[in-house]
Parts: structure tokens; sequence; C-alpha cells
């Protein structure tokens, strides 16, 4: 694990260290009702599965299987195992990979959905077979166990908030472009409902796309063709459910010559998406701090694969289209804009000065005072 990851997770220490000891507090007295075999309970030698969803995101091998991996580790005195797949954005490759988790004999499934529901029948295999499953980040449809996310209509409404915040007198007179998370990411649909809740009265939205596959270059296409379709000086603020497609989004808005750029919003604080907020290319992003996320999944898994209640780690109840109340832990998010980067991502050692004041923007960090 690299330095910043390790302080990323010290950062949230405190938090993982709470749920851990409540844990460990409710191991004696744990009455089994989560486990298919609760008279045979298991110690710390586990193999955990960790399936998830695509590399296009630099979020899901830099600091989700990382993060995940450790604290599964920490919490079983280095003895669990984990065996990890990643679908690359292709929900049949998925589902073998599950199918192989299952042959496998994994005592728990950690499953980031490419597609949620399109899992189903696989969760349902993996009960069936007396594999519990903790739905990672995205709500997976079938017989989950267990849930960890952020709270995504919070997510939609932070940003709908920020680029109102940015547009000012400008959201009663232009049209903004909404540009929205692949439909089969269930996230999706509640980042564009809390977006939604915010801007709908209060700006007029010109065009709006769901993005195939979260693409970078499919959000540049459907921007060229809003672009095209409104007129480059009719856009007065673009709504980008993530930081990838913002990156696509801008290059579209810089090759059709639009300037001053508008504001565009983002989520998921990459690298590159502060490093355009810090050259004022983009307005924001939305931080979601994935130590605590990555430690709830592992918590989760861990206490399910031995037999143990979740009621000392999930305090919340989700809803499913297909399970209700289903134990789970919602993290909240923070807007990032360039005011408060030094006391989130670097603060939380998520990134280092040196790694996002590279030589091209050496002069805009030193105005921003980041040191």
């Amino acid at each position: 694990m690299n330095a910043h990851l390790r302080r990323a997770a010290v950062a949230v220490a405190a938090t993982g260290m709470a749920v851990s000891l409540a844990a460990c507090g409710s191991a004696g007295q744990a009455g089994g009702s989560d486990a298919s075999e609760p008279a045979e309970k298991k110690g710390d030698d586990l193999t955990i599965g960790l399936l998830l969803p695509e590399n296009q995101t630099a979020r899901y091998e830099k600091f989700d299987k990382p993060l995940i991996e450790k604290k599964i580790s920490e919490l079983t005195n280095n003895k669990a195992k984990v065996v990890y797949a990643n679908a690359k954005q292709d929900a049949t490759l998925q589902t073998q990979q599950v199918e192989t988790m299952i042959t496998n004999k994994v005592d728990a499934l950690i499953v980031d959905a490419v597609d949620a529901k399109a899992i189903a029948g696989s969760v349902k295999k993996a009960k069936d077979a007396g594999i519990p499953v903790v739905a990672f980040d995205r709500l997976a449809e079938g017989p989950i166990d267990a849930y960890t996310s952020f709270d995504n209509e919070e997510v939609g409404r932070v940003q709908g908030k920020a680029l109102l915040e940015a547009l000012g007198d400008k959201a009663e007179g232009g049209q903004i472009v909404m540009m929205n998370g692949a439909v089969t990411d269930p996230n999706a649909a509640l980042f564009k409902k809390g977006a939604h809740s915010e801007l709908d009265g209060k700006v007029t939205v010109g065009k709006e796309y769901d993005t195939k596959e979260w693409k970078p270059e499919n959000a540049n296409a459907n921007m060229e063709a809003s672009i095209s379709a409104l007129g480059k000086d009719k856009i007065v603020g673009v709504y980008s459910a993530n930081d990838g497609m913002a990156g696509g989004i801008i290059t579209a808005l810089k090759a059709a010559g639009v300037s001053p750029l508008p504001p565009v919003t983002g989520q998921d604080a990459e690298l590159a998406g502060v490093q355009r907020i810090v050259a004022g290319e983009q307005f924001m992003s939305v931080y979601k701090p994935y130590a605590p996320e990555a430690a709830a999944a592992a918590e989760m898994a861990v206490a399910l694969a031995r037999g143990e209640s979740l009621d000392a780690i999930a305090k919340a109840k989700v809803d499913s289209p297909t399970t209700k109340g289903v134990p789970s832990v919602l993290v909240p998010v923070v807007s990032l804009t360039k005011d408060n980067i030094q006391d989130t991502v670097i603060k939380d050692g998520v990134y280092t000065v040196q790694e996002i004041c590279t030589p091209k923007f050496k002069a805009a960090c030193d105005e921003l005072g980041l040191k």
C-alpha cells in the first residue's frame, strides 16, 4: 500500500476502531442469525471474495481494493484471504466471477455490481450456497445481506447546490446540460434525482443524457452534440455526475472554443479532477472518503462470514427493489472546491501537494496557497 493510502486509512481510524470494537463486543453474544450454519462459527481463517465493477474510474483499484484488503487483514489478525476480480464494466464477466467465487466456496462476498439488476440471479445463487453478500457502493438487487455506500441522493443535491451557487444570476436566463451516469448503475438514478431536486424550477435544462458506461468519451460525444444543438454561447453550466465525464465534457467545450468555461460539476475527487479544480476548469467535485466505506464493507463481510450480528455495525436500513430493510452503513460526503482542497483530500492524505501541484499546475497551486 502506498503512503497516501496509509494516511487515508489512518484518517478514519477512529471511525473504523469504534466500529471494530463494537463488532468485537457483539461477537460473544452473536446469535448467528445471518449465518447459514450458525452451529459452526468461523474464526479468522476466512476467504472473502471482492468483486469490483470496472477500472475506468481510478477509485476502485487505487483506493477501494487496497483499503478493503487492509481492513479485512486487520480484522482477522492477518489470517483472512481476499480473492479479487474486476469485471471491467462487463456484467456477463461479473456473473462468471461470482460463479467462480461460489465454486471456490468463499465465506462471504463483497460485490460492487456492474449492473445492479442483472446481478440479482448471481446474488441468489450465492445465498443458496450459504455465502452472504455485501453490496458495496451500488445497491445490488437480490437477497443481499448488507450494503454500504454514500448518501447518493445527497451527492446529487450537493452537486446541484454547487452548480446553482456557481451560476448565480446566470441561472435564470441560461441553459445547462445534464450529463448523468449509466442507467445500469442505481446510484446514477439517485444522483440524478438529488440534482433535479435542487435544479428544477431554478434553471433550464437544455439537454440531458444518461451516459453509457460512465465513459468520458461518451460524455465528450454527448457534449459535442449539446453544443451543436444549443449553441456554445447558450450553455451557462454543466451538471456532470462524475469527474471522468467532466474531463470529457471540458475537452469538448475547449475544442468548441468556449471561453470562459462554464462551471462544471463532478464527483469522486479524482486527481485529474482536483487538478482541473485548481486550474479553474472544473468548478467542484464531491469528495467521498473511501476509507470509512471500505472499512464498513470489510467489517460487515467478516461479521457475516463468522455468523455474527450486524447490529453494532449497520445503523441504517435501506430498501432495494427486491429486498427490504437491508442493514446499511451510509457515509457522508463533502463538496470539494478550490477553497477546501487543503482541508479535505490533502489533510486526509488522499493526495500530497506534490501529486496535485505538478509543474503544469504549480502557478495555480501557489495562487491557492497549496504548499
